[in-house]
């Protein structure tokens, strides 16, 4: 996966040139942060499940989830088409079976998916209305930063009841500086818990 990126970043600057170093941990890593949410809170639960990643980029979280996750499909979709052509040609050289890259804007898109994944793509008050109607489960949003005040803003803006918002830090599993502000953030369909920050 590594190399492949290093490969298209030449061509396709889908990572910044001073992060492509740090590739495996604030990319590919800090994506699988999803994985091991899932693993914690909803084991099993990706298993023949329709997954949209949207914003993907050149494929994050999109593509390391795919290779954690087999049993589930994924559709990874950006308006921009060449990061898109970048994911596919990764999940094409990874040979991985369960992903469809598509060039496209959120509302376009038919759904429902069970899950939809992103990662820190724009505000949650911007981002919620794109797939408002289109996730059966929930989203499952990387964030960094003082997310207080932008979930705040979900709540009053989309009237997201703030029973369906639950946060969980990164470093509580992954034990290194770069990830001590960052969070997944899941936004439910049904009742979760009481927001914990």
């Amino acid at each position: 996966m590594i190399a492949l990126y290093r490969e298209w970043n030449e061509r396709i600057n889908v990572v910044s040139r001073k992060d492509i170093d740090g590739l495996y941990e604030h990319h590919i890593l800090h994506s699988l942060a999803i994985a091991e949410y899932v693993d914690r809170f909803y084991p099993g639960a990706f298993r023949g499940a329709e997954v949209l990643d949207l914003g993907t980029g050149g494929g994050f979280p999109g593509i390391p989830l795919a290779d954690a996750f087999p049993e589930a499909h994924f559709t990874l979709c950006d308006s921009i088409g060449k990061k898109v052509r970048v994911a596919q040609a990764v999940a094409e050289g990874l040979a991985l079976q369960n992903v469809t890259c598509v060039n496209a804007r959120a509302e376009s898109l038919a759904g429902p998916f069970d899950w939809v994944v992103s990662r820190a793509v724009t505000s949650l008050d911007n981002f919620y209305p794109w797939v408002r109607g289109k996730f059966r489960r929930s989203i499952l949003y990387l964030k960094g930063g003082d997310i207080n005040a932008e979930i705040s803003e979900l709540v009053r803006k989309c009237r997201v009841e703030p029973g369906k918002i639950r946060t969980w830090r990164v470093d509580e599993w992954l034990k290194d500086e770069y990830f001590a502000e960052k969070f997944v953030i899941e936004i439910g369909k049904d009742y979760l818990c009481p927001p914990k920050i």
